[in-house]
């Protein structure tokens, strides 16, 4: 299946949907949003990914910042903060430079490694959008944590790639009935930027027995 340009959506959403399918669709379907430190400090991360130089070349190595990037299959466009190229004796060609590429995306993220998959996901996704682009194949990407200043290598496994796959389906089938799932509640809602328009305690499901007590106690009303 391929997705008409019309359909395509943010490839950016693809971390959004993982942390949180709730968060995602307050952002791109009611388009709500809120900043907190996190989101602040991460979009002047990539404001400066971005604003350098587009092209660099450092003899064997090709550095393009601020790349377009988009897949039919997927159905998500966006831009890369890095993808460097680096010369191989067989890869891809690129026009104006001579010699042939191998393609690796790079991204760039505040803070350190997460506990949930969210940054490997958008970075596969991206692996993917260029491997569309450039008929290649990616096996591999980096993501950089500004926090640490380390690239930490990810593999593009099979397992990885039918997960983003699966993702975007997802996400095409809500934005299409411009549907906002529920809320389940964990430990990741306190660092959520649109934790006060989510509500996440008023969008519980309670049972019985939990209503009645915080109609009891007096506890569920104001938070």
């Amino acid at each position: 299946m391929a997705y008409l340009e019309s359909d395509y959506l943010m490839l950016s959403g693809i971390q959004h949907f993982e942390f949180c399918r709730r968060q995602w669709a307050l952002i791109h379907i009611e388009q709500q949003w809120a900043e907190n430190y996190r989101t602040t400090a991460g979009e002047l991360m990539h404001k400066r990914a971005h604003e350098e130089t587009s092209v660099e070349k450092r003899g064997k190595l090709l550095i393009m910042r601020g790349l377009r990037i988009a897949s039919a299959e997927l159905g998500v466009s966006g831009q890369c903060d890095i993808v460097e190229f680096h010369q191989v004796k067989s890869g891809i060609t690129i026009s104006g430079y001579d010699g042939n590429w191998d393609v690796m995306p790079v991204e760039y993220k505040r803070g350190t490694e997460k506990e949930g998959r969210e940054d490997e996901v958008q970075l596969c996704a991206q692996a993917m959008c260029l491997e569309e682009m450039f008929l290649t194949e990616i096996p591999k990407g980096y993501l950089y944590y500004g926090e640490n200043k380390r690239r930490t290598e990810i593999l593009f496994d099979e397992e990885l790639r039918l997960h983003v796959k699966e993702i975007c389906h997802e996400m095409h089938g809500l934005y299409q009935k411009g549907y906002t799932p529920k809320v389940k509640t964990n430990k990741k809602c306190r660092s959520c930027s649109l934790k006060d328009l989510c509500l996440p305690k008023l969008n519980k499901t309670l049972s019985v027995e939990e209503y009645i007590k915080e109609r009891l106690t007096g506890t569920g009303g104001g938070e």
